[in-house]
């Protein structure tokens, strides 16, 4: 069923009552009709599995800063904020190559599968202490009480950072990551700005500190990275922690609320995982597919890009919707928008991006999807909704605010 009325041209629009609920029947629309899309608001969005698999492989730009005059440069003018782009546009996912390459040669010296790995017995320590809190109390909420403290809990260890208040870094991190939604809103713009700058100060605080303190966390190792003499400048090194941080729980907190609920929903998936837990590890790729933690990435063209018969012109903003893609029946069969754990191909999304992007963090992300939802699974078999989803309210990072649960 059409989202829109007949003879209307179809756009994307995430603004109607249902998106939120579920954005995937518009996706599959986009991914029939516009996969290829120019939007009204000044840019681009691809949909098909192909074209945003190739986009992101692509040698396009990340910088903000190669974007046309149009739209989202006219929106920061009028909203009276500068357009600087988050953390001073040094973190690794906001450079393009060289300064990329050499930017993520020094921070994959300290942020190793090694590092990654050795982390499991915490994670399942605290995945442990979550459950015994439902148990207790007979449910409870899923992201308070486990997606979100696990992720953040875990990369705060990894980094050594020192005492914090929780809630506020919480709160700063939450507003940050509005910075990737596609939004022209004043006031979000300028709340952005505001927790960039906090954000990039209490780091940076925190990254003096840990001079004095030297211990073996990733942040030391951080500060200690060199290559052939090069080291990280003060500024570099507080975009690095701040993006491990961000991102470092953020999306993961989307992959485990997401995952459950996935499970949740198909009943006869949860009892296949259960009797047959040897599937966790691919389990958490289909539910990485189909429920992607983070919607869209983005590129900006430095020349003109072919996808098909579209010509996209130079300077150009463009979305690769990674959620469409990864429900493409041209890719993944006529059973796309179906959850199967068993899918042989399940690791072929495209959630963790791609390219010299590709997610540095997936790793991690995949030890705690695989360790909480299994546990969870394995040691709730009453495991139920227990109410309605509430969500965030987010596009590119939608995901629940709220999954309450009955064990």
């Amino acid at each position: 069923m059409s989202t829109v009325p007949e003879g209307e041209p179809l756009i994307f629009n995430p603004f109607t009552p249902d998106f939120m609920n579920d954005p995937y029947p518009h996706y599959a629309e986009l991914r029939r009709e516009v996969p290829v899309h120019e939007h009204p608001g000044g840019f681009w969005m691809l949909s098909r599995y192909q074209d945003v698999f190739d986009l992101l492989r692509s040698s396009l730009s990340v910088e903000q800063r190669h974007v046309a005059p149009g739209p989202f440069r006219d929106a920061y003018e009028k909203a009276g904020v500068t357009d600087e782009p988050r953390l001073k546009g040094l973190a690794l996912l906001d450079r393009d190559p060289p300064d990329q390459t050499r930017l993520r040669k020094l921070v994959t010296q300290a942020f190793t599968v090694r590092a990654v790995t050795a982390m499991e017995p915490r994670i399942r320590a605290l995945v442990t202490d979550a459950l015994d809190t439902f148990a207790e109390a007979g449910g409870g909420d899923l992201v308070e009480t486990l997606a979100f403290p696990l992720p953040f809990t875990v990369i705060s260890d990894m980094l050594g950072m020192p005492p914090t208040d929780t809630r506020h870094m919480r709160e700063l991190t939450g507003t940050l990551m509005r910075s990737v939604e596609p939004t022209t809103d004043p006031v979000v713009m300028r709340a952005v700005e505001a927790a960039d700058a906090e954000l990039f100060e209490l780091v940076g605080d925190a990254v003096a500190w840990k001079r004095n303190h030297l211990a073996d966390d990733l942040l030391s190792a951080l500060i200690a990275a060199e290559d052939d003499g090069d080291k990280l400048t003060h500024d570099e090194l507080v975009a690095q922690v701040t993006m491990l941080y961000v991102a470092g729980h953020e999306t993961t907190v989307n992959l485990i609320s997401g995952g459950t609920l996935a499970l949740l929903r198909n009943p006869d998936q949860l009892e296949l995982l259960r009797a047959k837990p040897e599937l966790e590890a691919n389990a958490v790729e289909e539910m990485l597919r189909y429920d992607a933690p983070v919607h869209n990435s983005r590129r900006v063209t430095l020349e003109p890009y072919q996808v098909g018969e579209y010509e996209i012109p130079p300077g150009s903003f463009i979305l690769a919707n990674l959620a469409g893609a990864n429900r493409d029946e041209e890719f993944f069969g006529p059973d796309a928008e179906e959850l199967r754990l068993d899918r042989e191909n399940a690791r072929r999304h495209v959630s963790f991006g791609g390219g010299i992007h590709l997610c540095l963090g997936a790793t991690l992300a995949r030890i705690e999807g695989r360790v909480a939802i299994g546990e969870l699974v394995r040691r709730f078999p009453d495991l139920a909704l227990d109410g309605e989803v509430e969500w965030n309210g987010l596009l590119s990072l939608r995901g629940a605010a709220r999954l309450p649960i009955r064990v």
